[in-house]
């Protein structure tokens, strides 16, 4: 085996240490729910009865406990396009699951809401708390105690995070995720980008957008580019907790079909043994893979929020330093767009995770030893899937089929990660470097201070901000408005950079798994809501963005000696007044921003 980088293993140790208190009571509360928890064999008559009325045929074997049972959590709607196939994924499973003596319920269905839909649009504000009610609605639906095993349905941004979160809850029984896969390659990202781009400058109208977006996403499937979305299927892959490698696999082929069915198998085997809980299966080194994986594919920023999130619910806590020194250590391997020209059907053609997976393991970049749910041991996740007949067989994959968007350890695009820790008078930020051209990773100009995405937007119109400039968003944060994307200000601000203006964002706002080519420090925290230092910007101060140096800074000025600026009122409409307990009580970005969370937390005190 090859010997972990030192670095690797720091990072790791920290984590463990950092989480002994956490993570000792988790394992403990998951062993008194193995053995003293609901199930069916501890049920009433009258409980257990209800469970089976309407099985139809499975309810013979689920009243006699002839096999594992296994509860389907999903997230199906067919408005949002990465879930539509899920439609008939519940009926296939049961199939599969008598296969091999078992059964098959759907246990509960949790909300999915698309942020692609959402973007720029009041909806978003409620994007970042669907996290926590996805959490609370697996939490309800695992909650029968009918089940020995779970199979959880998603893909999607705050989908699979929250999903995760509900069934760490339930971590003695074994799961697993089951993907979807993604649609096929449509416009090329880079013309749907140079669309935007002129409609932004006002050089075509809305039908020659709404063209270019309907031909970008256009059938069932997960958006191709490699935002949030793609990102969790990355992690969940390199933390064992899908079927080896079947992520990328697009809707409605034999392969996708092949892969459900042996991911139903799975859960099944691990149930029938009672063996790999979910609760061993993701540890401290399930988590540090998955920000490895982040690294060095150049992942989204949502997951600096998302991660921390997860890990907590395992009784672990991570940092953004623990991120900040793994992108130190951890070399980009892939160009995926928005950081590179070809989508993930390119990405998955040209080696994909496997090869991510045999590069960073063999270079001790990565914890190969990880107790996986999807497959007996690490290795398979270095093969690629693929149907020999009738059969389901994986194929080591052993090198990069394009070296434009896949490289090895030994050539990477970047030496690091890219996702660095920025910090000073201004807070504690993310910023993401891994699309952004190195002669920007430093950006020293007056601010511009906003406190909504909009009037942004109206100042670029009018060429208020034709100059070297740090656009300020505040009160962007998850307790001022439910801490929404601000992906709608990529185009602008690519426009005043390509016009050669020295430009960069600081918000307490998230930017987006599809951030790009402009310095972004995001997620800033304290967020300026309750006197954070943001709230104390004014225009024209001259403010510092600097990954080389890991600065974010107001120069020569004591923000401790100004006021506050007023917060703008709380959001209502469009359901948002109904998130106000989740906006009072949420916590910093660094810890998650959930309200959930911080609540469970501090009961556990």
């Amino acid at each position: 085996m090859t010997r972990l980088d030192p670095r690797i293993a720091a990072v790791t140790d920290r984590v463990i240490e950092r989480s002994k208190p956490g993570r000792t009571r988790y394992l403990e509360l998951m062993a008194q729910q193995g053995e003293r928890g609901i199930s069916r064999s501890r049920m009433s008559c009258g409980n257990f009865a209800h469970g089976f009325a309407a099985a139809e045929g499975d309810k013979d074997r689920i009243r006699d406990q002839a096999g594992p049972n296994i509860g389907i959590v999903t997230s199906y709607n067919d408005m949002l396009s990465a879930h539509q196939p899920y439609a008939r994924f519940p009926e296939q499973m049961k199939i599969y699951a008598r296969e091999v003596g078992a059964t098959c319920q759907v246990a509960g269905g949790v909300p999915a809401m698309c942020d692609g839909v959402t973007q720029g649009q009041d909806g978003m504000d409620l994007s970042l708390f669907s996290r926590d009610v996805i959490a609370m609605s697996t939490a309800v639906a695992l909650s029968h105690g009918m089940f020995d095993g779970a199979t959880l349905l998603g893909i999607c941004d705050k989908i699979v995070p929250g999903l995760l979160i509900g069934a760490l809850r339930f971590g003695h029984l074994p799961m697993l995720l089951v993907p979807g896969g993604p649609m096929p390659s449509g416009l090329p990202n880079k013309e749907k980008q140079r669309i935007r781009q002129l409609y932004a400058e006002g050089k075509v109208g809305r039908d020659e957008l709404l063209a270019s977006e309907s031909a970008s996403y256009h059938s069932p499937g997960t958006c191709t580019f490699y935002g949030t979305a793609n990102s969790n299927q990355m992690m969940m892959e390199l933390m064992g907790l899908h079927v080896p490698n079947s992520a990328f696999t697009q809707p409605g082929t034999g392969l996708r079909q092949a892969l459900t069915r042996a991911a139903v198998h799975r859960v099944v085997e691990l149930a029938a043994a009672k063996e790999r809980p979910l609760a061993t299966c993701v540890d401290e080194r399930a988590i540090v893979n998955a920000m490895i994986g982040l690294m060095a594919t150049g992942g989204s920023t949502n997951h600096a929020i998302h991660l921390p999130a997860i890990a907590r619910a395992a009784g672990i806590h991570i940092d953004w330093q623990d991120f900040d020194d793994l992108s130190a250590a951890v070399p980009l391997l892939a160009r995926v767009y928005p950081n590179g020209s070809g989508d993930v059907n390119d990405f998955h053609y040209a080696g994909g995770i496997a090869f991510v997976a045999r590069e960073l393991g063999a270079a001790g970049l990565l914890h190969t030893d990880i107790l996986t749910a999807g497959a007996d041991d690490f290795g398979t996740w270095t093969s690629h899937p693929e149907m020999e007949g009738e059969q389901l067989v994986w194929r080591e994959v052993t090198e990069s089929r394009n070296d434009t968007m896949l490289r090895p350890v030994t050539e990477p695009f970047l030496a690091d990660g890219g996702m660095r820790l920025v910090k000073g008078n201004l807070g504690r930020a993310t910023l993401k470097t891994s699309a952004v051209d190195p002669s920007r990773w430093t950006i020293e100009a007056p601010a511009r201070v906003f406190s909504d995405q909009n009037e942004v937007l109206r100042a670029f119109g009018a060429s208020e901000l034709d100059r070297d400039v740090v656009v300020v968003v505040r009160f962007q944060g998850p307790r001022a408005n439910g801490m929404p994307e601000l992906h709608k200000l990529t185009p602008p601000l690519g426009v005043l950079q390509d016009r050669g203006f020295r430009v960069a964002l600081v918000t307490d706002g998230r930017m987006s798994g599809a951030s790009g080519k402009v310095p972004a420090a995001i997620h800033v925290s304290p967020e300026a809501l309750g006197g954070g230092p943001l709230s104390r910007v004014r225009d024209g101060d001259l403010v510092r963005v600097c990954a080389n140096r890991g600065m974010l800074e107001v120069v020569d000025v004591d923000l401790s000696a100004r006021e506050p600026a007023p917060p703008p009122p709380p959001p209502v409409g469009t359901g948002r007044e109904l998130f106000a307990l989740m906006r009072g009580t949420a916590d910093d970005a660094e810890r998650g921003a959930s309200a959930m969370l911080h609540a469970m937390d501090a009961e556990a005190l």
